[in-house]
């Protein structure tokens, strides 16, 4: 097998790592992409071209990752990953466990770990690669290496208990969730929020967006119902599917381009949040993206008089 072949054939795995490091489509599509570059031009001939691509694909997310990290220090409000729609790794004995670690749940608690934990997280408990792999993928020793996945791992099993569900309940919840939110019915979507429930969306500023959220199951619930209706009116379309390995959605404007995602959360057979990216930088590798602020002014005259104002009127977006 020659190098474009082995490469090729790694790829789906090199993007995966890179995108679980950084959280971002396009930059774990250049981090691939600079893979093969320094591969093609490297002379070594290693004895596992998995391993070997793995360690500098990682090498180049931990560097990305540190300068994104300032960048998102300074991020208009909430900063979430770019949405995946499906992993292109396939490993069918883990693929539920793969999937959760994709979610934008997941992802966010990754958030809170430093470069070097987070791609030793990847690594070794996503990808399941040893420690002597893992050490020389980020150029510390065995022993730190450990020391950095007992810490990862502490963090990330602190934050899972919260959104860990069933994943044949969190189907079937979720698909009620979506059919509630489509037909606009309040006392549907209510009894299957949490009561603490929150919504909360990535515009990047950039886009309508209903401040810093909507928080609870009353006022959550107004506003999905009060939304849905006007959006199908004007031509909106909600179609239900999987985002980032969960329940989520995609909504599209009357031509079929893109005016965000949605992805919810469950745990306790409720729904505890609701994420929106509409931010149109994190959307254009899902294809054509809609004028948000144009959909949600369309949306806001398409609404009968008879109905109240909703939330963040004029400002709001999903």
């Amino acid at each position: 097998m020659n190098r474009v072949e082995e490469f090729e054939r790694q790829r789906p795995l090199l993007f995966s790592i890179a995108y679980r490091i950084l959280g971002s489509v396009s930059e774990a599509e250049d981090a691939v992409q600079e893979t093969w570059l320094r591969y093609q031009a490297t002379s070594t001939e290693p004895a596992s071209a998995k391993a070997f691509l793995a360690a500098m694909v990682s090498r180049i997310a931990i560097d990305v990752l540190r300068s994104a990290r300032v960048r998102r220090e300074k991020y208009p409000g909430h900063w979430f990953p770019e949405p995946l729609l499906s992993d292109p790794y396939e490993d069918p004995e883990r693929s539920a466990e793969l999937a959760d670690t994709v979610s934008m749940a997941a992802l966010l608690l990754l958030e809170r770990l430093s470069p070097l934990e987070r791609a030793v997280f990847v690594l070794r408990e996503v990808f399941g690669f040893g420690f002597a792999e893992v050490a020389s993928s980020v150029g510390r020793s065995e022993a730190a290496c450990r020391q950095l996945a007992v810490r990862a791992r502490r963090h990330m099993d602190a934050g899972r208990a919260r959104f860990a569900a069933d994943r044949r309940e969190r189907e079937q919840l979720a698909g009620r969730f979506f059919a509630a939110f489509r037909e606009g019915d309040v006392d549907g979507l209510r009894t299957l929020l949490a009561a603490d429930v929150q919504m909360v969306g990535d515009s990047g500023g950039k886009a309508p967006l209903w401040g810093q959220g909507v928080f609870g199951a009353e006022k959550v619930a107004r506003t999905l119902a009060a939304f849905v209706a006007p959006f199908v009116r004007i031509g909106g379309s909600v179609q239900p599917q999987p985002v980032n390995g969960q329940p989520g959605a995609i909504l599209r404007d009357r031509d079929g381009r893109v005016v965000n995602t949605l992805t919810v959360d469950i745990a306790g057979g409720q729904v505890v949040a609701i994420r929106a990216v509409i931010n149109p930088d994190k959307l254009r590798h899902l294809g054509p993206v809609a004028d948000a602020g144009a959909v949600v002014r369309a949306t806001n005259r398409a609404r009968r008089p008879t109905v109240g104002p909703w939330p963040g009127d004029r400002r709001t977006g999903l």
